[in-house]
């Protein structure tokens, strides 16, 4: 067969014949190379970056790009991961367009000026690929690292597979740099499950990547000479406040141009990027809610029990932070029994996602038509704890999760996937 008719093959397998236009060529390729082939699409003007496993093929791969003259953006090798923050807070505060990458300890370095860069409103980019926090050291995944971030100010969109890590960069761009958010994004993949394994990636064809990102228009510029700015002021308790309350309001603007932007990125690709995907739940009896790479697993343990009768479905979160609670509300408040399943804990309190969806859960108490509170269902919510340090989430442990679901008569407390007793 002729190359451009098989390759023409692999892809309509995917996207279907009315978006083949869009896409340039199908690859196998890894979670992090997919993320790096989206940045070289994108082409920013700064990259910094520390390497770290299992985050470093992302860096790796993109910095030959450079090295073999296919982009021109400006490679910043660093010392650690704080003063790779540190150079993209200052390209960014300059108006350039700036990504870097980590995982895990690098983030957790990080942490200082994550937080001072959502606080400057800069909207850069950051593929994150999860792994759990030390100690003990472990290089493995789980999501304590993303998640000792999620108050931090930045948006966060997690990645079942690596075409949604492809995708999910080239979104981050535009909605961190949307005039009325401007706030810095993070693009979660799973560590070794997804940034490792192979799979086929449809990837769009260049010049519609970079017509979708645009240029950067910064709306402040630490080098526009006519109108000096300052970047990271001492504010005292005469003005903290106040801009504080500016960065709530960029994520509240996520909530406002997420669907329109994720759709004008569907018109391209022919994929769907809701805030939380519904996968089944109309008629279910019991969901499971869970995010990244696990969401893949639990979706073929759905397909194998609904051909059996057993009426189960999943709520899948992509855009975890800002949290849409009146969507998650709608999606599940009529599945009688929910198991929400957390990749990390919050030591002392409810694991992170558990937190979430109770607090989704409780919006009918809010709500202004008291009709709709007094007709709502009641859920049965249930907290699981699964996959710390790596550990395998087993079809088969998905399957007796379900059947618990569905007898409907678990302890309040955490619930345990795969944890020796």
């Amino acid at each position: 067969m002729p190359r451009n008719k098989q390759k023409q093959r692999i892809t309509a397998k995917f996207i279907g014949q009315s978006f083949l236009k869009n896409y340039e060529t199908t690859k196998p390729l890894s979670g992090a190379y997919a993320v790096s082939e989206a940045m070289r699409q994108i082409e920013p003007d700064v990259v910094a970056a520390y390497p770290i496993t299992p985050q470093t093929p992302i860096v790796e791969r993109f910095s030959q790009f450079i090295a073999d003259g296919i982009i021109k953006t400006e490679f910043v090798p660093v010392e650690s991961e704080h003063s790779a923050m540190s150079t993209v807070v200052g390209a960014s505060a300059a108006g350039a367009r700036a990504m870097t990458a980590t995982s895990s300890v690098g983030l957790a370095l990080m942490f200082e000026v994550v937080n001072a860069a959502s606080g400057m409103r800069l909207p850069i980019v950051m593929p994150v690929v999860n792994r759990a926090l030390s100690s003990p050291i472990n290089i493995h995944c789980d999501h304590s690292d993303t998640m000792a971030c999620r108050d931090a100010g930045w948006i966060q969109l997690y990645s079942e597979n690596p075409q949604e890590a492809y995708e999910h960069t080239i979104l981050a761009i535009r909605l961190a740099e949307h005039p009325d958010i401007q706030l810095p994004t993070m693009v979660a993949q799973d560590g070794f499950i997804t940034s490792h394994a192979v799979e086929n990636v449809n990837l769009l064809k260049d010049k519609l990547v970079k017509k979708f990102v645009g240029q950067r228009k910064p709306i402040q510029s630490l080098l526009l000479s006519k109108k000096p700015v300052t970047f990271g002021a001492l504010q005292l308790p005469d003005y903290f406040f106040e801009t504080k309350r500016q960065q709530q309001y960029g994520m509240e603007m996520t909530l406002k141009h997420y669907d329109k932007i994720a759709k004008e990125l569907s018109e391209l690709t022919g994929n769907k990027y809701p805030m939380f995907e519904a996968y089944k739940l109309k008629d279910a009896e019991a969901a499971i809610v869970a995010l990244n790479s696990s969401a893949g697993t639990i979706k073929k343990v759905v397909d194998d029990m609904r051909k059996v009768g057993k009426k189960v479905g999943l709520l899948k979160i992509r855009l975890f932070r800002p949290f849409n609670y009146a969507k998650a509300y709608a999606l599940l408040k009529n599945v009688p029994n929910i198991g929400v399943l957390d990749r990390s804990y919050s030591f002392g309190a409810h694991p992170p996602v558990y937190s979430e969806i109770l607090s989704a859960l409780s919006y009918q108490n809010n709500a202004r038509n008291s009709a709709l509170s007094s007709n709502a269902q009641s859920n049965n919510v249930f907290s699981f704890v699964y996959g710390l340090g790596g550990r395998e989430l087993y079809e088969a442990q998905v399957y007796q999760t379900f059947e618990k679901l569905l007898k409907g008569k678990l302890g309040k407390g955490i619930n345990y996937i795969g944890l020796r007793e």
